[in-house]
């Protein structure tokens, strides 16, 4: 920090507790103990401060956007909010978590958010569980509030939003979450590890990366690691659909999902609807191309040409690959390709402008039939990528810690291709074999799209597996992923019917079929190389 710029925030603090001495009692530090949960209010912390400070009973409604409707509890904690200000630039707001002191476990949770961040939904689903478990939990909205995920307005000429939303929300609502459990339980905190999927997945390899003591652990799903390429090969695959009849109606999608599914489903040894490794499935649309004109049962040749991109990945002007394509299997299911890749809303579009608008070219006029390839993406790594790219390698410092990394990505991932994890991991493992093999794991998970749902058994525990590893036992190998009538109903502990059972098996493993039992029971099911 420059000196002037310190003796400016120090005056300011000095003098604001001048002004307020008479008005206003002083903020307790949180080197005390507080009595209750609702003395939290009163507690500075490091960055900012406690706005509330609630005490709420199991089943009680928690309310997270004014006008929309909340979750019930899962448990009895104690919710603090705050805001914090790291730099004159910044509003954070964070929110943490606090089991009943005789409930908690003496760990915390932090939970990544989504999209470009906004609100605190969905850092929520993955606190409801932690505290149900005895988790103290904390996220935050990134540094911005607006109206849905997808909006990026508020990075116009923000570059210490940016910043937050980046890399530096998550590790300050570490710092604070400490500050907070310091202040509220008589022991130690044990442990601390960290959940994120999609962009919660870039944060939580943000974090190995940047900031390796903030946790002892990390979960990192469908990671959005390298945003400048995947915004990019986003804006490119919405240009794509946008030429005439480049677009695939969901006539078409069914057509290719029926054509890939009879050619690879049985590949695997049972025929179920999923695709358990689309890699061994080699299948090309243009079996599908019309012979004369258009016609409902076969595609025309815009049509293949953007099912290729679709399945093969955006590629530079010279044919060389630039970021993978999307797995066969799934193409027409619920919250696919219909939603990712297809149609003028489709979150490519939405998340392509939005990305290449606001935070590239800072102008919001900008349109994207003004995309190019290798020109908008060299200008995105010059200007956004030193603040939202996690794609390094290089994880000493939180080797050296002990840390652990569970990677996972559901194949059938429509959002973010699930070869892209591949690559990841396999760049780990050759940047340092040795510290990657007791210190990462990888779960390809068959038929899931992105971070949930899909055709395949897609609800599994990667928390669990993780403080078993990080507290001495041996590194995960299998875990069990269960498909549910309502996917979303049981990520969020609400109730749902459980279904078929598969084992989700430590990459380069799959799961193969004993021959024998039932092929919706786990228990029939073993972990094998590929090809044996």
């Amino acid at each position: 920090m420059r000196a002037a710029t310190f003796l400016l925030l120090v005056g300011g603090s000095f003098l604001a507790a001048c002004t307020a001495n008479d008005t206003a009692p002083p903020r307790a530090s949180l080197t005390q103990k507080a009595a209750n949960c609702e003395a939290l209010t009163d507690f500075a912390l490091k960055d900012g401060k406690v706005d509330a400070a609630t005490s709420l009973e199991g089943g009680a409604t928690v309310n997270l956007e004014a006008g929309k409707p909340g979750l019930p509890a899962p448990a009895a904690f104690c919710r603090v909010q705050a805001t914090l200000s790291p730099t004159p630039g910044s509003s954070i707001k964070v929110e943490v978590w606090l089991p009943d002191r005789s409930g908690w476990n003496g760990k915390l949770l932090g939970a990544g958010n989504g999209g470009f961040g906004a609100n605190m939904l969905l850092p929520s689903l993955l606190m409801r569980g932690a505290v149900k478990k005895g988790y103290a939990a904390v996220g935050t909205d990134m540094g911005h509030v607006s109206e849905s995920d997808v909006d990026a307005s508020w990075a116009l000429n923000a570059p210490e939003k940016i910043r937050d939303y980046g890399w530096r929300a998550n590790h300050v609502g570490a710092e604070a979450a400490k500050q907070v459990i310091a202040a509220y339980y008589d022991g130690p905190l044990a442990a601390s590890y960290f959940h994120g999927c999609s962009d919660g997945g870039r944060q939580a390899l943000m974090l190995a990366q940047r900031f390796p003591n903030d946790y002892d652990a990390i979960i990192a799903g469908a990671p959005a690691m390298a945003w400048t390429r995947m915004g990019s090969a986003f804006a490119n695959n919405a240009v794509a659909t946008s030429k005439p009849g480049g677009d695939l109606s969901m006539a078409k999608l069914k057509l290719l999902q029926t054509a890939s599914l009879g050619q690879c489903d049985a590949l695997d040894g049972v025929k179920d609807g999923v695709i358990d490794d689309p890699r061994t499935c080699r299948f090309d649309p243009a079996k599908l191309a019309c012979k004369g004109g258009g016609s409902a049962d076969c595609l025309t040749p815009q049509e293949v040409a953007t099912a290729k991109l679709f399945y093969e990945g955006t590629k530079t002007g010279d044919g060389k690959s630039f970021y993978p394509g999307f797995a066969p299997g799934a193409e027409a299911e619920a919250g696919t390709w219909s939603q990712w890749l297809t149609g003028k809303s489709s979150q490519h579009v939405k998340f392509g402008t939005a990305f290449f608008r606001y935070f590239v070219h800072a102008n919001p006029e900008w349109q994207l039939a003004d995309f190019n390839l290798d020109r908008d993406y060299a200008l995105a790594k010059t200007r956004v990528g030193g603040d939202l790219d996690a794609e390094g390698t290089d994880l000493r410092a939180f080797y050296r810690r002990g840390g652990k990394l569970i990677l996972y990505h559901g194949w059938n991932d429509a959002g973010i291709p699930a070869q892209n994890t591949v690559y990841y991991y396999e760049r780990l493992v050759a940047a340092n074999p040795r510290a990657a093999a007791s210190s990462v794991r990888l779960f390809m998970v068959p038929g899931m799209s992105h971070c949930l749902a899909g055709p395949g058994p897609n609800n599994f525990d990667p928390l669990t597996a993780l403080d078993g590893w990080r507290q001495g036992g041996p590194a995960p190998d299998r875990m069990i992923a269960t498909k549910y009538d309502n996917d979303l109903f049981a990520y969020i502990g609400l109730p749902a019917k459980a279904g078929r059972t598969r084992p989700l098996c430590a990459f380069p493993k799959v799961a193969k079929w004993d021959g024998k039992g039932s092929t919706d029971a786990a228990a029939s099911f073993v972990c094998e190389a590929p090809g044996q």
